[in-house]
C-alpha cells in the first residue's frame, strides 16, 4: 500500500518537479497482480483463468480498487517518463470548438425546443419559446444538475402533450440505470417523486395524466417490465402492464409521432414483435400488432392522414421492405400491402410519414441515401450529397401536420451540417454548418473511397482522409478504425478531434468489414455467430490493402475499436501481432467465452444470436477460435493502450482488467501495455462537452508517442 501512495504523490507533482530518477523509478512501477488460478470446464475443455478474482459485482473491494488505481498510477508514469502531449492536444481540439453555441430550434405544438452551451460550462442548457421574439424559459441546465457530480448524463426528455409537465432521465455514475424526474413547467418546479432504475425510455398518455416507462432487472439490468406511472404518485403505486418472461428479448417504449399511441416494442436481434395502447385510453390492455415470429423483425409507425400504418418488415425480405396496414387487419400478414418492395441491393432503413410524403433512408452501396416519395402520384425525388465516403442522417422530425422535413450531413471533410427540406418540391435549405475555429479549410483535406478485397473474394468498402500537403505515398502513419458488430454501420463523418491526427501527416480510414450492415444485411449476417471471423479477416486484408496501395508506412500502422470494435482489436493482436505498431482498445469486450457463459451478467442472454450460446459445442468450439483473452499467447505485441470503464454496463470493468494482466504476463516484447480505467463512468466514458475529450488527447498523445518511437 506505501507503494501506490507513493507513486500518487509523485505524479499529483508537476512535471516540472521531476527528476530524472523519479522518472525512472515511476517507469518501473508495474503493475503485478496475483495469479489465483480458476478452472472452467466445457465440453471436455480446460480453461484456466488466473484473473478471475479481479470480478467484483458490487465494486467495493479494497484490493481490486487499489489495483485498478495502480493501473491509473502507471499509466500516469509512463506518459510522464517521456514527451507528454495530452494538454496540448487537448487545447488543441477545444480550441477548434466554440464555447459558445446554439442549436437549430425544432418545434414541438405551441413552443420550439433548442439547446445552448455556454462559455465554461461543460453541459447543455434546455430551452423553449414561443418563437424568436419571445421571452425564453430554461427547462434544464444540466451544469447545474451536474454541480458536485463526478458522472452526470441526460440521457432523454420528453415534454407531456398538454405540454405542462417535463420528465427526464438522468445517470449519475454510467450505469444506465437511470432515474426519470419530473418538473412541473407551470410554476418551474422539480416535483421530489422520482422513478428509480429505468431504462430510460417513456412515453406519454393524450392527457399528459400518465407516463409509461421501463424497469430494468437489478442484477442482469434487462429492460423487462413495462410500468404506468400517474403524474404526482410513488413508484410504489405504479401498475406492471407488461412483462417480458423472455430474456434474450428487450424492452423499449414510445409515442408513436402521431401520438395517438404508446407503442412498446419487444425484440432480439431475429425477432421482434409491437404492441399498443391507445394514448386516449393509458389503462387498456397492450394489444399485440403482429405476434413474434421466428426470424422476423418489423417496426411500425402511425399515418394517421391515411389511417393506417407502415410496417418496415424483412418478411420474405432480407433487405427489409415496406408495408401499410389498417389496425384490424395486423395480424393478417397477407392483408398487408406493400408499399416499397425488397430490393436486393438496397437495404431499408427508416420511413417517416407525413401527411402527403414519406420520407425515406435507404443504405445502396455502403451509403445512405434519402428520398422523398409523393404518395399519390409515388414519384421520389432523391437528395445529391457531394463527398465520395460520408454521413446523412433524419435529424429530429417530431412533428406530422408539417411541410418540411430535418436531415443532417457531414463527411471527413466537412463539419456536421443540418438542413430542411420542402417535402413538395425536395428543395434544401442550410440551416447551420458547425463552425470549427482557428484556421481551418475543407478544402486541404481528401476525401476517398476504396473497395479493397478480402481473402474470400469479398469487396470491402474503406473510407479514408487525410491532409493533402502532408501525404506522401508509403510514408504516413495510417490510423484504421473498424466495429463490425450488431448490424451496426459506421459512416464517415466530421471530427473535430482528429484534425490534430490529420494535420500531423496521419492518415484515417474506416473499414466498413461485415458484421455492420453497410452493404445490406447479408453483410451483417457475414459476420455473426459462425461467420464471425470474417469481421476480423476483413479488417486484416483491408489494412494489408491499404498498405499495398500506398496509403501507410507498413511500420506505422495503428488500429482502434470500442466495445465490440475492442473485441476486433484483441482477435487481430492475435492472428496478427506484428502487422500493427500501436492498438487503442476502448472497453474491448474480450473475455466472450466467460461472459456468454454467464447469464448473470448483463445483457448476455440477449446476445446469443450475435455471438452463439456457449453451452452449445459448436458455438462454444467457434468462439474459442477468436476470443481474445483465451487466444492470447507469448507474441510480440505491439503498444497497446486500454480504456474501461468502473460502472461498465455493456462490458463489466474486470472484462479490460484481467485482458491487461495477461497481455502483460504473455507479451515478450518491451512496447508498453497501458489501461486507463475511469472510476467514476461507465461505457461511454466520462461525462461533459469538453471533460470527455481529455480521453480523447490521451489516445491521440499515446499515437504519437509510440510513433515518434
Amino acid at each position: 500500500m506505501f507503494k501506490f501512495i507513493l507513486t500518487f504523490l509523485l505524479i499529483c507533482s508537476s512535471l516540472s518537479h521531476f527528476s530524472e530518477t523519479k522518472i525512472e523509478s515511476l517507469k518501473h512501477i508495474k503493475p503485478s497482480p496475483k495469479k489465483i488460478p480458476t478452472i472452467f470446464k466445457d465440453h471436455g475443455i480446460e480453461r484456466v483463468d488466473d484473473y478471475y478474482w479481479m470480478r467484483d459485482d458490487t465494486r467495493k473491494n479494497k484490493e481490486i480498487l487499489d489495483h485498478l488505481n495502480s493501473e491509473n498510477d502507471y499509466l500516469e508514469s509512463w506518459f510522464l517518463s517521456g514527451e507528454d502531449q495530452r494538454k496540448k492536444i487537448f487545447e488543441e481540439i477545444t480550441d477548434r470548438i466554440p464555447k459558445k453555441e446554439e442549436s437549430v430550434p425544432v418545434r414541438l405544438n405551441n413552443y420550439e425546443y433548442f439547446r445552448r452551451y455556454e462559455s465554461g460550462n461543460e453541459h447543455g442548457i434546455y430551452i423553449r419559446r414561443k418563437d424568436k421574439n419571445s421571452e425564453e424559459s430554461v427547462l434544464l441546465d444540466v451544469n447545474i444538475l451536474a454541480k458536485d457530480k463526478d458522472f452526470y448524463q441526460l440521457a432523454n426528455w420528453s415534454i407531456s402533450p398538454n405540454e405542462n409537465f417535463m420528465a427526464y432521465a438522468e445517470d449519475t455514475n454510467g450505469r444506465r440505470q437511470y432515474k426519470i424526474r419530473f418538473k412541473d413547467l407551470t410554476n418551474n418546479i422539480t416535483e421530489n417523486l422520482s422513478l428509480e432504475n429505468t431504462s430510460g425510455d417513456m412515453a406519454w398518455s393524450a392527457d399528459g395524466k400518465y407516463l409509461f416507462y421501463v424497469l430494468r432487472d437489478k442484477e442482469t439490468l434487462l429492460p423487462y417490465k413495462i410500468y404506468r406511472h400517474e403524474i404526482g404518485t410513488t413508484q410504489k403505486e405504479d401498475v406492471v402492464i407488461y412483462e417480458e418472461k423472455d430474456p434474450t428479448f428487450y424492452l423499449s417504449i414510445g409515442n408513436t409521432r402521431s401520438m395517438d399511441y404508446v407503442e412498446i416494442n419487444i425484440s432480439s436481434t431475429t425477432s421482434s414483435e409491437v404492441r399498443l395502447i391507445r394514448s386516449k385510453n393509458p389503462k387498456e390492455k397492450p394489444k399485440i400488432f403482429l405476434a413474434r415470429e421466428k426470424d422476423h423483425l418489423y417496426s411500425v409507425d402511425h399515418d394517421p392522414a391515411d389511417n393506417r400504418f407502415l410496417i418496415e418488415s424483412n418478411w420474405n425480405a432480407i433487405n427489409f421492405r415496406l408495408f401499410e396496414s389498417e389496425i384490424k387487419d395486423s395480424k393478417n400478414k397477407n392483408k398487408w400491402k406493400e408499399i416499397i418492395p425488397h430490393r436486393k441491393d438496397i437495404l431499408l432503413q427508416s420511413v417517416i410519414p407525413f401527411p402527403e410524403h414519406l420520407v425515406v433512408m435507404e443504405r445502396e452501396n455502403g451509403l445512405r441515401n434519402i428520398r422523398i416519395i409523393e404518395k399519390k402520384s409515388n414519384i421520389s425525388k432523391k437528395i445529391s450529397f457531394d463527398d465520395p465516403s460520408y454521413t446523412a442522417y433524419l435529424a429530429s422530425n417530431p412533428e406530422y401536420q408539417v411541410d418540411k422535413f430535418y436531415f443532417g450531413y457531414s463527411s471527413m471533410r466537412k463539419p456536421d451540417s443540418l438542413f430542411s427540406v420542402k417535402l413538395s418540391s425536395g428543395r434544401k435549405r442550410l440551416l447551420k454548418e458547425a463552425e470549427v475555429k482557428g484556421k481551418f479549410s475543407s478544402s486541404d483535406y481528401k476525401v476517398d473511397r476504396k473497395f479493397i478485397e478480402a481473402r474470400d473474394g469479398a469487396m470491402v468498402p474503406v473510407s479514408l482522409v487525410y491532409k493533402k500537403s502532408k501525404f506522401k505515398k508509403n510514408k504516413n502513419p495510417l490510423f484504421l478504425y473498424g466495429y463490425g458488430s450488431y448490424g451496426h454501420s459506421i459512416d464517415a463523418g466530421f471530427s473535430f478531434s482528429r484534425l490534430s491526427l490529420l494535420d500531423r501527416g496521419f492518415v484515417f480510414a474506416i473499414a466498413h468489414v461485415r458484421g455492420g450492415q453497410e452493404m445490406g444485411r447479408s453483410w451483417y449476417e457475414d459476420g455473426k455467430i459462425f461467420n464471425k471471423l470474417n469481421t476480423f479477416y476483413d479488417f486484416i486484408d483491408v489494412t494489408k490493402g491499404l498498405i499495398d496501395q500506398g496509403y501507410g508506412d507498413k511500420k506505422r500502422i495503428y488500429a482502434g475499436g470500442g466495445s465490440a470494435g475492442g473485441l476486433l482489436m484483441g482477435a487481430i493482436l492475435n492472428m496478427e501481432p506484428k502487422l500493427y505498431n500501436g492498438i487503442i482498445s476502448n472497453v474491448p469486450f474480450v473475455d466472450v467465452v466467460t461472459t456468454m457463459s454467464d447469464p448473470s451478467i448483463p445483457l448476455t442472454t440477449g446476445e446469443y444470436s450475435e455471438w452463439g450460446n456457449p453451452e452449445n459445442k459448436k458455438e462454444f468450439e467457434y468462439i474459442m477460435r477468436y476470443s481474445p483473452y483465451d487466444n492470447i499467447d507469448e507474441y510480440d505485441y505491439p503498444s497497446i493502450l486500454v480504456t474501461a470503464g468502473l460502472w461498465d454496463s455493456q462490458v463489466q470493468y474486470y472484462e479490460p482488467a484481467k485482458y491487461v494482466a495477461k497481455l502483460r504476463e504473455f507479451n515478450q516484447s518491451k512496447n508498453p501495455i497501458l489501461m486507463k480505467m475511469n472510476m467514476s463512468a461507465g461505457h461511454s466514458g466520462v461525462s461533459g462537452r469538453f471533460e470527455s475529450l481529455k480521453e480523447v488527447a490521451m489516445e491521440y498523445a499515446f499515437l504519437l508517442r509510440v510513433d515518434s518511437n
